[in-house]
């Protein structure tokens, strides 16, 4: 259980906020986005696309742009953006891995009257060894001969949707990255520097946990809307994703990222990708399907460390983040579950991927940034957080953090609502040129028929 100097407060539902709201004022956007993100963005009322660099109200900005020109950059009261600017704090995979080993070390030398203490610090256990390369080779030689054979997973610090990423088993593969011409660290020309890109190297997790015989992780969001007093959302919507392959640790497939790597960019390029029904499955789903298998109260269990797991690598580096009123951040968790259902923190993402692959797929990102968007209010359809404090239900996104855990009215204990039923609202654009799937969807129903062996996932 995560301990704060607040005390508890109750969630409470909203529905009513901003009912006797006026006419929605007009809000000036500015993206460079052609996906979903805009989509909802032109759909919500009063909300109109600018191209001027300055007078906007909401900017979607991409980081690039954010380390560029955030800092002299003059901005209204009003004006708000989507990223904090020191958010690689939690986002690149090795500072992630420096804070959380910080926070464990910090948290072990605390008083256990303040919260503090080793059997505290163990709950900061949430990714698997690792280090930074070439910063710790050293380090992770002598680890690696303490456990000859163990395989470990190499990703470069600062890519995404699994480029890079690639597996070892054998100390002269680390030999033969430092020497590769194709990873060595580039600078802002894209030139060559000395030295190899930076990489962390991770025990690989040799057991997930399988369905139909094949590894999947999930993809969760958390809404971070103040870091001081820290301020969680988490979108009761996550979705799994399926590898298209069957799971194997033979030396054979170590080079098979069919098999080892869940990220869709990867995967549906597989030649048994099924674009039409994708590969991904919605955490409901998931949920009732682990209840049949385990029981409710071991799902119970494993769902509220998930969401312990995300509270805590924010925690992690709420001291260091800098706070800003203008700035919220949406961070794509992705968690993997092993054989003993615990979870297993991957990586946090600055900027998910919301492009959708699927109506499905388009549906329920359309309306978690709906959500999104409801809780961060640019129309000022409800107080001010600083007034009424922060509202404790909007959409499918919970309260679960303000400057201290966050309970249910009705519960006498501590549950998380993630992958409670929430219903998944048709966009009012479709998908492509695909035709709307039927309103009930294996996205709402559980359907075990392509988990038993099928080669192919559908949500």
């Amino acid at each position: 259980m995560i301990s704060s100097s607040s005390s508890v407060i109750l969630r409470r539902s909203d529905a009513t906020a901003g009912a006797d709201a006026d006419q929605p004022r007009v809000i000036r956007f500015r993206t460079s986005l052609r996906n979903t993100v805009c989509d909802v963005m032109k759909d919500r009322p009063g909300w109109r696309e600018t191209e001027s660099e300055t007078e906007w109200d909401f900017f979607w900005c991409d980081i690039h742009w954010l380390h560029e020109f955030y800092d002299g950059l003059y901005l209204r009261e009003d004006q708000r953006i989507n990223h904090f600017k020191n958010h690689y704090e939690l986002t690149r995979k090795d500072l992630l891995v420096k804070n959380m080993k910080r926070m464990m070390k910090e948290t072990a030398k605390a008083p256990v009257r303040h919260g503090g203490g080793k059997d505290v610090a163990e709950h900061y256990d949430l990714i698997a060894t690792s280090y930074a390369l070439p910063q710790e080779h050293a380090l992770f030689s002598e680890e690696f001969k303490r456990h000859p054979g163990t395989v470990w997973i190499m990703k470069p610090v600062g890519k995404a949707q699994g480029r890079g990423i690639f597996l070892i088993n054998k100390m002269s593969q680390i030999n033969g990255w430092r020497k590769d011409p194709r990873l060595m660290a580039r600078g802002e020309n894209g030139e060559p520097v000395d030295g190899p890109e930076a990489y962390i190297v991770q025990r690989y997790i040799e057991r997930p946990y399988l369905i139909g015989g094949k590894k999947f992780d999930i993809r969760a969001y958390a809404l971070v809307t103040c870091w001081n007093p820290l301020t969680v959302h988490i979108h009761r919507h996550a979705f799994c994703r399926f590898s298209n392959t069957q799971f194997s640790m033979d030396a054979k497939d170590i080079s098979n990222m069919y098999i080892h790597a869940t990220n869709v960019a990867i995967q549906k390029t597989a030649p048994n990708y099924d674009g039409s029904k994708g590969c991904k499955w919605l955490i409901r789903n998931l949920k009732l399907f682990l209840a049949s298998k385990h029981g409710e109260d071991a799902v119970l269990a494993l769902f509220n460390q998930i969401e312990e797991l995300m509270i805590r690598a924010l925690v992690s580096v709420a001291k260091i983040m800098i706070n800003d009123k203008h700035c919220f951040e949406l961070y794509g968790y992705d968690v993997l579950i092993d054989q003993d259902l615990r979870p297993w923190l991957l990586e946090i993402n600055a900027s998910p991927s919301l492009t959708a692959e699927t109506q499905w797929d388009y549906d329920l990102k359309y309306g978690l940034l709906n959500d999104m968007f409801d809780v961060v209010d640019m129309e000022r359809k409800c107080p001010p957080p600083s007034e009424a404090g922060p509202r404790t239900c909007v959409g499918g996104f919970d309260l679960v953090y303000y400057d201290g855990p966050v309970a249910h009215a009705n519960a006498s204990v501590y549950e998380t609502m993630l992958g409670a039923y929430h219903p998944i609202k048709p966009a009012p654009r479709k998908f492509g040129k695909k035709r709307r799937p039927p309103a009930t969807t294996a996205a709402e129903s559980m359907d075990l028929t392509n988990l038993t062996g099928s080669t192919t996932c559908t949500p």
